[in-house]
């Protein structure tokens, strides 16, 4: 077998509900490099952050419509209440650490005053053209701790020059620019390969390598979305639902560029790929309401909160951040619905949260590679310390064991790698201590920066983490335990 075929029947293993092939481990090992792939800096802290609010925003949400045709008169756009301060106070409480916004969608109409087109804000009666929608929200972000992050839409329906793909690029490139270097550090550069002109319209081919040179010369700092990355990937739907299991990693020859199309492509987006190059976490994007932007017709469909956690534990607790859309009205401000139930995600989290009955556990493992990375590092607090087990082989399965002098109820449980160092584990199952003996409670695939497990409620007085397989020896930085019915 090569070592797809090899990846292929262990992921059927898995589907199937069996446990993981360890008589597979060793031949897949040995199709993998000895050094292994590692987040950044930047991406490590945008994996800790977990949840960013998408903001679309624009002439779309004065037409009614989704996608803008960019023959709109900006005359229509005047926002008269405009409050990104309201935006940020909302997301704040729904836990949210990034805000993105839609400085232009694919209509071409811009939200700020732009040098290349008169299609932006300063040819609108709102602030009486002198406004500046992108300013608002980032220093409304900047005053309450939040990240920032824009999307430029690369396909543009106003501007003549899109199809002369030459001139184009040197227009999307000033854009890119005056973004880059007008509003301080971003977080997050946000684009997608759209072009949906079909079979007979125009064809214009964007210079991704400038546009990733562009940002990484101007704000080196900041991460880049796309389907295809570089830096994160998209997670292959607009569900907010991460693949299972899902890699941090992936093989750039699979998804090269963005906009690229077909099943296999939304597997790889979807799943990651153990064997990859390079790290390239999934982003799960997902809206609040049936649209990206807001139609008043939607007010009675926002999700609820209960909804909205059961996306965070499918996105956030599959290792993958969480982007949800919250846009707009007319008005300049997010619906009362909308602040409902993002107050309402942010009130359930802080609940199910609250206290980690792993705190106060006797911890004890297989073993461990040194003093400094014992099993009691799993419960300190800390993200940044771990415990260091040895090689997962198909005869040796390390496991870290958790002890507690009175049975403890919970129905949540965290476990999560210290993926500084790399994201290695590729199945994991747990047990508990019933009657005498242990009794088997879940099995599971990935970990990876955060895997969340929602159990039936549960009473005991010692849990079991066995580490099935790996693709080298794991380190575990968090293992909690929590009891989401006290909220």
């Amino acid at each position: 077998m090569n070592r797809r075929e090899l990846l292929t029947s262990a992921a059927a293993a898995l589907a199937a509900g069996r446990s993981w092939p360890t008589h597979l481990a060793g031949r897949i090992a040995a199709h993998w490099p000895v050094a292994r792939p590692v987040p950044s800096a930047a991406q490590l802290a945008w994996q800790r952050d977990e949840l960013a609010v998408f903001v679309h925003f624009g002439i779309n949400t004065f037409t009614d419509r989704e996608w803008g045709d960019g023959t709109e008169s900006p005359r229509i756009f005047n926002p008269e209440r405009l409050d990104a301060g309201q935006w940020v106070r909302a997301a704040r409480a729904g836990g949210f650490r990034t805000m993105i916004l839609t400085a232009k969608h694919h209509d071409g109409f811009c939200l700020w005053p732009t040098e290349t087109t008169e299609h932006s804000v300063k040819s609108s009666p709102w602030r009486e053209g002198k406004g500046d929608v992108v300013r608002e929200m980032v220093d409304a972000c900047r005053a309450a701790g939040m990240g920032v992050g824009l999307y430029l839409s690369p396909w543009d329906r106003h501007e003549p020059s899109y199809g002369d793909s030459p001139a184009y690029n040197d227009l999307y490139a000033r854009q890119l620019t005056e973004l880059l270097t007008r509003y301080g550090p971003l977080v997050e550069v946000w684009f997608d390969g759209a072009n949906g002109e079909g079979p007979n319209g125009k064809r214009q081919e964007y210079d991704w390598p400038r546009i990733h040179r562009t940002v990484r010369q101007l704000q080196p700092e900041a991460l880049m979305f796309s389907d295809a990355g570089p830096d994160i990937r998209w997670i292959g739907n607009e569900r907010g639902i991460a693949g299972d299991p899902n890699w941090c990693t992936v093989d750039p020859a699979e998804v090269p560029y963005p906009g690229m199309s077909g099943d296999h492509i939304t597997r790889a987006l979807q799943h990651g790929d153990p064997q990859g190059s390079v790290w390239r976490p999934g982003e799960a994007d997902v809206s609040i309401r049936p649209g990206w932007f807001w139609h008043p017709a939607q007010d009675s469909e926002v999700r609820s909160p209960d909804n909205l956690v059961e996306l965070y534990f499918g996105s956030v607790g599959r290792n993958a951040g969480m982007l949800l859309n919250v846009p707009p009205t007319t008005s300049g401000l997010f619906h009362e619905r909308d602040v409902g139930a993002l107050a309402g995600l942010g009130e359930q989290l802080r609940g199910i949260f609250a206290t980690n009955l792993a705190a106060t556990a006797r911890t004890r493992a297989s073993a461990h590679n040194d003093r400094a990375n014992g099993a009691d590092r799993v419960i300190d607090g800390d993200p940044d310390t771990h415990w260091a087990t040895g090689p997962v082989t198909s005869t040796q399965r390390p496991w870290l064991e958790l002890a507690w002098p009175r049975p403890i109820a919970f129905d949540t449980i965290c476990i999560q790698e210290a993926i500084a160092h790399g994201q290695h584990i590729a199945a994991h199952s747990l047990e508990i201590w019933h009657e005498g003996s242990w009794a088997p409670l879940l099995r599971g695939t990935t970990i990876g920066y955060k895997r969340l497990h929602r159990v039936p409620a549960a009473q005991t007085t010692r849990i079991r983490l066995t580490l099935d397989s790996a693709l080298d020896a794991p380190r575990i930085s968090n293992f909690a335990l929590y009891d989401g019915r006290r909220r």
